[in-house]
């Protein structure tokens, strides 16, 4: 069983950089910086479970997979591309849409859990696939 106790933010996370192509990444305000923890998969996997933080900031990314998130603390808005917002903080938890091209505005520094699925991706031993 893995846990994600709210009290706890790990200190073990590592710095995973604004690149990549399939999610495109543009800054649009600020200079935020993302670090993170994958306990389950690999980036390409099929699955991917873990924790994010990024600080105070925001950018447009295309989301990689359909995924269920959970805010820790924090605060953001995600802008999706009809131009609705949608706030979030502590506690709040939220479905975003593989290929889903979206704004994530983030207010206040903001931790999160994931899980997500990548129709697309690797199926390996640890991704349950």
């Amino acid at each position: 069983m893995k846990s994600y106790p709210i009290d706890r933010i790990p200190d073990d996370l590592e710095p995973w950089p604004f690149v990549g192509e399939t999610s495109n990444y543009k800054i649009v305000r600020g200079n935020p910086q993302a670090s993170g923890r994958q306990d389950l998969g690999g980036p390409d996997s099929k699955h991917r479970l873990g924790i994010w933080r990024c600080t105070a900031g925001a950018f447009e990314c295309t989301e990689r997979g359909d995924e269920l998130q959970t805010i820790m603390t924090g605060r953001l808005r995600i802008v999706q591309a009809d131009g609705s917002v949608q706030a979030f903080g502590p506690g709040d938890s939220f479905f975003t849409r593989k290929g889903e091209r979206i704004v994530w505005d983030i207010i206040e520094d903001v931790t999160k859990v994931f899980f997500t699925y990548d129709r697309d991706g690797e199926a390996s031993e640890h991704s349950g696939a």
